[in-house]
């Protein structure tokens, strides 16, 4: 029986490479326009090395967006394991919009990609969409079973939470100027966060 191959070291560097090239070069110039030649100039590897690592080009897309949702719904769950309370909303809404440039680039792919390619869709909505639902759907419920938040349907309620985010990272100038510093996207996502947990109703008696 032949022993499966495994990944060394340069392997796993290369491919990470590639995916690094693949994720900046799909948001700036698109799938479609972007071709395995310039993906693997980018990358500084000869084109025969892109097919190595991926069966072809839109596996590359479907690794990158996987990927990167992966890694964003790790970041949430560790979050949400080290809030200190279910009211310290305001400390996560805080931590994803100081990353909220880096993630830029995943979010413009998958926004505009997603339109044209189901299995692109089909794969982040069900390996990680879905997930990252359910992980924040547990968490509300959790608070609204202790009394902290009213109760109300907890899917709702993390889809929310969850596009908060989204809309916040895909159109920076909606909500955030671009070139906004550390202190003034501190302030936005508490406020944010404030919306959020209150709403925007005056309560009555105020």
């Amino acid at each position: 029986m032949p022993l499966s191959h495994r990944p060394t070291s340069a392997d796993v560097e290369t491919k990470t490479r590639i995916m690094k090239s693949a994720m900046r070069l799909f948001a700036k110039r698109g799938f479609d326009s972007t071709t395995t030649k310039d993906l693997a100039e980018d990358a500084g590897v000869a084109e025969g090395t892109l097919f190595r690592h991926f069966t072809n080009k839109k596996a590359i897309l479907i690794e990158v967006a996987t990927q990167g949702w992966i890694d964003l719904l790790t970041d949430l769950l560790t979050e949400f394991s080290e809030m200190g309370s279910y009211k310290a909303v305001a400390q996560v809404m805080r931590n994803r919009m100081m990353h909220m440039r880096e993630n830029v680039d995943l979010l413009r792919v998958c926004f505009i990609e997603v339109q044209f390619h189901e299995d692109l869709r089909e794969r982040i909505q069900s390996e990680v969409i879905e997930k990252m639902t359910d992980v924040a759907e547990a968490f509300f419920q959790t608070a609204m079973d202790q009394g902290i938040y009213r109760q109300q349907d907890p899917r709702l309620v993390a889809r929310v939470f969850l596009g908060m985010f989204t809309i916040a990272s895909f159109s920076q100038n909606t909500i955030a100027d671009p070139n906004a510093s550390p202190e003034e996207l501190k302030e936005m996502a508490e406020g944010l966060s404030d919306i959020f947990l209150n709403g925007v109703l005056a309560k009555a008696g105020a």
